[in-house]
């Protein structure tokens, strides 16, 4: 049998170099030999404020960018997060067997709410426990993660434990699943913060769907190290961070890409670093437009996607009610 996995994204409309490194590249790799259930995780993006009538279609850009890097739905099953309500309903049930001291220490509540001041809303408090739903509906064996989603992925091996042990075994206890080589990609304006689309600068982070140009001035204006060697090391993280990307990029091991650049400027390291990109992200950005074209093959794709979601998570949630006593 196959070890199932199951991870999400926002919908933002627009992933960046660090979701794909970090995430969609590996989740390409993981849907040869797994059970793989990707979803959009649109309940979690409403934590805070969305724009209505744009939501819908962040959804859409967002699998059509799932699709396009190679998430393949004959191999995957692709689904939206609303479309399931068993997501929502089991994220109840284990709100009531969860500490608040818990959700309480978690640093990213406590990082978001500082930003949002008193925007903060209980679903944002609440995200952890939704997240934990999400995984264990599925029965998932390993969840791939950033290091930052790490302690959302202990948490949800703690109720799984505490529902096992209070109620009876129903849940599979999931492993994090973290890619250490490129778990992290950083900003390329600010090398010690991790890439992100809410960067302040917006030549830090380099988008799966920008033009050639936009690519070729960010790289231009990324920011490097003192010295002039193009080598890695603690004492250079914006060139470490360049230089992971051009591996990746060009498909050379981190070993070849710094012998590769062993006598090269830093202008000359980031000409070529252009070049790299440019050439995957073109071939993504027209698989995207084909593939978001045809919205009515993309909407079955979902559908269908979600309709087998359903079919296995409703077997979990009847286990959990019949376990709570419940009426199922």
């Amino acid at each position: 049998m196959k070890k199932v996995i199951f991870s999400g994204i926002q919908p933002s409309g627009n992933l960046h170099i660090g979701n794909y490194i970090g995430a969609i590249q590996q989740w390409v790799k993981l849907q040869e030999e797994t059970e793989a259930f990707f979803c959009i995780v649109d309940l979690h993006a409403i934590t805070v404020a969305q724009y209505p009538k744009t939501l819908k279609e962040k959804v859409l850009d967002t699998a059509a960018l799932y699709l396009a890097c190679g998430i393949d739905p004959k191999k995957s099953h692709i689904f939206v997060q609303s479309e399931n309500p068993d997501h929502s309903y089991l994220a109840w049930l284990l709100n009531c067997i969860t500490p608040l001291g818990q959700l309480e220490r978690m640093t990213q509540f406590k990082d978001k709410s500082l930003k949002q001041k008193e925007g903060t809303t209980a679903g944002l408090f609440d995200y952890p426990v939704l997240m934990a739903a999400d995984i264990l509906l599925y029965q998932t064996d390993e969840v791939p993660v950033g290091e930052d989603q790490k302690q959302h992925t202990e948490l949800t091996r703690d109720l799984a434990e505490k529902f096992n042990r209070d109620f009876g075994q129903v849940f599979k206890i999931p492993k994090p699943l973290i890619q250490k080589e490129t778990a992290r990609i950083m900003s390329l304006a600010d090398p010690q913060s991790k890439m992100s689309k809410s960067d302040n600068d917006p030549l830090g982070t380099i988008n799966l769907l920008d033009s050639e140009e936009q690519i070729r001035e960010k790289i231009k204006k990324a920011v490097t190290d003192s010295g002039s060697e193009v080598k890695y090391g603690n004492d250079k993280p914006a060139i470490s961070n360049l230089l992971t990307i051009y591996s990746v990029f060009s498909g050379e091991s981190p070993i070849e890409t710094e012998a590769s650049f062993k006598r090269k400027t830093y202008s000359e390291f980031k000409e070529e670093l252009t070049k790299v990109v440019n050439k995957k992200l073109k071939e993504i950005r027209e698989e995207y437009q084909r593939i978001r074209n045809d919205e009515k093959a993309l909407r079955q794709i979902l559908d269908e996607g979600a309709k087998y979601a359903r079919s296995k998570s409703s077997q979990t949630l009847k286990e959990v009610k019949e376990k709570m006593g419940l009426s199922s």
